[in-house]
């Protein structure tokens, strides 16, 4: 239907013209003298002008776009460079071309708008650029570029749009943390850096599969051999660094929050040496393992990039499934959240009571206070030795203290 009523506009602006032209001709035919002629010939460029046109082909065009980067963090400023070329140089009286956001992106502070008109008439090349502050953490993808123009009347309109893809990426912002690492329940004492505690630690307590950044002197050769597949020795110290940070992906308006504190805390955890494992739970519970190498942290923050907050169960539920036993035994488990209720509060009590080491970060609004609820369960969690955190959205450049 809507093809029909675009061929039928054209169709009517087509006979519009011709109607106009054959007017014109007819009132110089029966009128005579200059004034008549005088209309006559200073319409007829226009009219024919506008029949060009109807044949300039716009679709053979070459039309481009570049962005500044293809990987952004949230805040840095997006530079859309748009460039249309074309071989023949049909004089053109307007040309507005305009980018096509995605909808991710139409609410977006802008410096200057996707789109220009321009007067090219016989410019072969025309190109402008725009700037987007402030683009929201996701996958984004401009598909499409928009070309239109006319002639001096309105009778005679062309539109094309180019299908031009370009793909990016935006990265959760992060903030400076300082990790340190809780090593209470050893006697060696605490350490700025896992690479301290393993050249220490002289007591193995088993074996266990090699993992990208493990030592050549860790391997057990004995039991490499038994295997037939290669095993490092694992050492007490070394579990005690671990860390596994948990994603609560339960719907809020504070989830963008949630996941840059979550991104920063990891990006901390790396820095300090220590290892680090990472479960999203969500509508899809995706479970990264314990390790500390550059793709691994690539891996992480690529998900962090693309996660949404679609959580169909509760975060309890999840941390008593055993199907997340990634090598939790030993390891500190972080949990950021922007939701503290009474079944995360007991999950956590229970936990706890089975000798693991729980932290808790809750992130609330700029100008939110804890519920009636929620200052219960805190007082309840601090009786139990979990350690809880409240972190204040916009407000959380402080030392982590863990």
């Amino acid at each position: 239907m809507k093809k029909f009523l675009k061929n039928f506009r054209v169709g009517w602006k087509v006979v519009s013209l011709l109607f106009l032209t054959l007017a014109a001709f007819s009132y110089a035919m029966f009128q005579g003298g200059f004034v008549s002629w005088f209309l006559f010939y200073s319409f007829l460029p226009f009219a024919i002008y506008s029949f060009l046109l109807m044949f300039y082909p716009i679709r053979s065009f070459r039309v481009t776009r570049r962005i500044n980067q293809d990987q952004f963090s949230v805040g840095q400023r997006l530079i859309g460079t748009i460039t249309v070329k074309r071989s023949f140089p049909f004089p053109l009286f307007y040309l507005l071309v305009e980018d096509e956001l995605p909808d991710k992106l139409m609410g977006v502070k802008r410096l200057e708008e996707p789109k220009k008109l321009f007067f090219p008439w016989f410019k072969r090349t025309v190109s402008f650029s725009y700037a987007l502050l402030e683009i929201p953490r996701g996958e984004h993808q401009f598909r499409s570029i928009r070309l239109r123009t006319g002639d001096l009347f309105g009778l005679i309109e062309k539109e094309v749009t180019y299908e031009v893809n370009n793909y990016f990426l935006v990265y959760p912002s992060t903030v400076d943390l300082v990790y340190r690492s809780n090593q209470k329940q050893y006697e060696q004492g605490t350490a700025s850096t896992l690479t301290k505690y393993w050249q220490d630690s002289t007591m193995a307590v088993g074996v266990r599969e090699y993992q990208p950044g493990d030592k050549f002197a860790w391997i057990d050769w004995k039991a490499t051999a038994r295997r037939n597949s290669i095993m490092t020795k694992e050492f007490e110290q070394m579990q005690s660094h671990d860390v596994v940070v948990f994603l609560d992906r339960t719907t809020s308006s504070l989830f963008e929050p949630v996941v840059s504190y979550a991104a920063s805390l990891i990006k901390a955890i790396v820095k300090s040496g220590s290892r680090v494992g990472f479960v999203s739970v969500g509508k899809q519970t995706h479970v990264f393992p314990i390790q500390s190498d550059e793709q691994h942290l690539r891996n992480l923050f690529y998900h962090l990039a693309k996660v949404v907050c679609d959580s169909q169960t509760s975060l309890a539920s999840v941390l008593e499934e055993n199907r997340l036993n990634i090598e939790l035994k030993q390891a500190t488990l972080i949990v950021v959240t922007a939701h503290l209720n009474i079944d995360l509060a007991s999950k956590l009590e229970f936990l706890s009571g089975q000798q693991r080491t729980f932290i808790l970060y809750l992130i609330k609004g700029k100008y939110e206070d804890l519920t009636k609820e929620e200052n219960v369960l805190v007082e309840r969690l601090g009786q139990r030795q979990i350690q809880l955190h409240i972190i204040i959205n916009q407000n959380y450049k402080e030392v982590s203290n863990l």
